[in-house]
């Protein structure tokens, strides 16, 4: 079993165990919290006979998450002929971590004919690209072992003390185990990526209030590429959209998140 099946596997009565391997500082990462709750709710699907391929979700996140035991409990909402809905709450004792509807549907039905698409980023081959790694700052973000990700060097200038100020950030990015992307995965990867606000140098952890993703179409075995950008930071919140590309250069994830942040300065008048 990969790393990534590992962390979302769902026990009997809903349980699942909430691994250290998956931490940013202190708190589970909200995208592996996205992708457990996107299983189960797929699994609540499948065992009536219905959809089992997400293709829309919105998360609220309520509480951080701990590594330890958690409770996975999952109600179908609808099902139908095209879409069905799921919600999924997980919690830590008495306390909701975050609530999870997602709505699914035959995939490979609703990802062809392409009729418009937006075309990938032009970036460095992985190799020539800045490898993502603890240490320093990041030494309390763990899932970066669980990551393979190589980030454009045009984009990583605040790793260096030279931030951009531009909110956009571009990378590559797979499973460091060789575990190919597929749907469950997506939810995960659009919550991978550093925050697009350390490209304006505030490098503290960016919790996400309220998260919305799209899936588009199953990834092919490969590489993702993916493209971050903010363009509103406004007090102590920031939107941030990501769209993430296949080997093929397909749209196969999309999504939108407000989060929080702390600016390292405030901005200077024109």
């Amino acid at each position: 079993m990969t790393e990534f099946d590992a962390a979302t596997a769902i026990g009997e009565g809903g349980t699942a165990e909430l691994s250290d391997g998956w931490v940013i500082g202190e708190a589970v990462n909200g995208g592996i919290l996205m992708s457990l709750a996107t299983r189960a709710a797929a699994e609540a699907l499948g065992a009536a006979g219905s959809h089992t391929d997400p293709v829309a979700f919105s998360t609220t996140f309520l509480a951080a998450a701990q590594p330890g035991p958690a409770r996975v409990e999952s109600q179908i909402l609808r099902t139908g002929r095209s879409f069905s809905t799921a919600e999924v709450t997980i919690s830590q004792g008495e306390t909701a971590t975050l609530r999870h509807t997602a709505t699914f549907a035959d995939l490979d039905a609703n990802s062809e004919p392409v009729h418009l698409q937006e075309a990938p980023p032009e970036l460095p081959d992985p190799e020539s690209c800045a490898p993502a790694a603890r240490g320093g700052f990041a030494e309390k973000i763990r899932i970066l072992d669980r990551l393979d990700m190589r980030i454009d060097p045009a984009t990583v200038g605040w790793a260096v003390g030279q931030p951009a100020n531009d909110g956009e950030m571009r990378a590559w990015i797979r499973f460091a185990d060789g575990r190919e992307p597929d749907v469950l995965s997506l939810p995960f990867f659009l919550d991978a990526l550093p925050p697009v606000t350390f490209t304006f140098g505030a490098l503290g952890w960016a919790p996400t209030i309220a998260f919305s993703g799209h899936v588009r179409s199953r990834p092919a075995p490969g590489w993702l590429r993916m493209r971050i950008t903010t363009r509103n930071v406004i007090g102590g919140l920031f939107e941030e959209d990501a769209v993430i590309w296949d080997s093929r250069d397909r749209v196969v994830a999309q999504s939108r998140q407000l989060a929080g942040v702390r600016m390292p300065s405030a901005p200077v008048s024109p």
